[in-house]
């Protein structure tokens, strides 16, 4: 081979391996947006949350939310159970309100169910709690429970003031302890505490 054929050789080769290279960069990036859209579309892990009412006995585990959609049917089962049951009354409760307890109960590190001690209120519960025990027990005159955007609670194996801590670092609404009737309230109004 004379010098100038093995320089055409040598050029020759560095054009196919440019090629070459140019041609994996090229299927990469056209892989590239599908795996970004095959993440996207990934299943995200499902919502789900556990009750027990003190006052009914009822209970209920129910995946409210699952890849990033609140369910119906999981949805009505929450407004069921946190019913008021004095009047048998529902209202839709509102999904921040369950975002925020599924928020506490992983910060908690507790697969224990949260004790309901008060879900939805109609305004006229809400007016005989008022008149029967005022301010000394919390129920405002227009309270965020008639929204459905509050609950009061209590978790087995954690202390109140455990509970109130954890409600209150998340700082996503209202929070509010009482020591001695041993619950708290959590809702989803301005951020504060008492």
């Amino acid at each position: 081979m004379h010098h100038s054929d093995l320089e055409i050789a040598r050029v020759s080769s560095l054009h196919r391996r440019a090629f070459l290279g140019f041609g994996a960069a090229a299927a990469a990036a056209a892989l590239f947006p599908f795996r970004i859209q095959a993440a996207g579309r990934a299943r995200r892990p499902e919502r789900v949350l556990s009750f027990f009412h003190t006052h009914t006995g009822e209970r209920l585990k129910v995946a409210y939310c699952c890849g990033g959609e609140y369910q119906p049917d999981g949805l009505r089962a929450v407004d069921h159970i946190l019913r008021d049951f004095r009047v048998n009354e529902t209202r839709p409760i509102e999904p921040r309100l369950l975002d925020l307890l599924h928020e506490l109960g992983g910060t908690l590190g507790t697969d224990q169910p949260f004790h309901v001690i008060s879900g939805y209120r109609s305004p006229r519960t809400n007016t005989m709690l008022r008149d029967r025990g005022g301010a000394k027990t919390g129920v405002a005159t227009h309270s965020l429970h008639m929204d459905g955007q509050a609950i009061d609670i209590r978790v087995p194996g954690v202390t109140t003031e455990q509970l109130r801590h954890a409600a209150r670092a998340l700082k996503m609404g209202g929070v509010g302890s009482y020591p001695d009737l041993k619950f708290v309230h959590v809702d989803v109004g301005r951020v504060r505490s008492w």
